[in-house]
């Protein structure tokens, strides 16, 4: 039960970014919308003369590179926890409410939480790194010259790789909260990994932002639909 509950949080993890892509070809989540959004950012950019979408991207860059640097900041830490396993394990004996844990489990669990920020750590990087391609790809574009539909639909598709895993660090970050749960108990692990999952869930399919970047949506899909001869 310990082993299961430690590793709880990771499989949920990898469940959830597996489940969702499948999910989202029923309904739409709030990022395969904001994909819309992203190729009409492409589209519009490759009409401009002026450095607004550069200021755009660096924006973005700049909060992918910030989470990047905190992720590291968090590995950091839970090596630094290896250090101090005998004072952690007698916090510990007078947090965890239903269990005792032993030194070999703690050590086990802290790798876990580990994998998770190292995770988060790798989805950011690539995220940076991916969201570079796009810049590169973006200032290529040439306002005098009609861009075409392939250029376009592949530039758009970087910005959407990035984001993909941008989302996927955040995640990383949602679930290694269900992590520190275990330390009170085994249950609350599962209880919050339960919560993280109806909360991203609300957020994804169901949330304001998701009703309000659909009408944006729809919107634009009508203004354009309008403006065609």
């Amino acid at each position: 039960m310990t082993l299961l509950t430690t590793l709880f949080p990771l499989i949920c993890y990898f469940a959830y970014n597996i489940v969702v892509p499948q999910v989202e070809k029923l309904r739409p989540s709030l990022s395969s919308i904001m994909n819309m959004q992203r190729r009409r950012w492409v589209a519009n950019a490759a009409l401009r003369e002026s450095p607004f979408d550069a200021i755009l991207s660096g924006n973005i860059m700049q909060s992918v590179s910030f989470l990047a640097s905190t992720a590291v900041l968090m590995v950091l830490a839970v090596f630094a926890v290896f250090g101090q396993i005998p004072a952690l394990m007698e916090s510990l004996s007078s947090l965890s409410l239903d269990a005792r844990y032993s030194i070999t489990e703690v050590q086990l669990h802290l790798v876990v939480m580990l994998a998770m920020f190292v995770l988060a750590f790798f989805a950011f990087t690539l995220s940076l790194r991916q969201f570079n391609h796009f810049c590169i790809m973006l200032g290529t574009l040439d306002p005098s010259i009609p861009a075409s539909e392939e250029e376009i639909d592949a530039i758009t598709e970087m910005n959407i790789l990035g984001a993909r895993n941008f989302n996927s660090g955040i995640r990383a970050y949602y679930f290694s909260v269900s992590t520190v749960a275990w330390f009170v108990s085994e249950w609350a692990t599962i209880v919050a990994c339960l919560l993280t999952i109806l909360v991203l869930a609300q957020r994804e399919f169901l949330s304001s932002a998701h009703r309000t970047a659909a009408s944006a949506a729809i919107v634009a899909a009508r203004r354009q639909k309008d403006a065609k001869p």
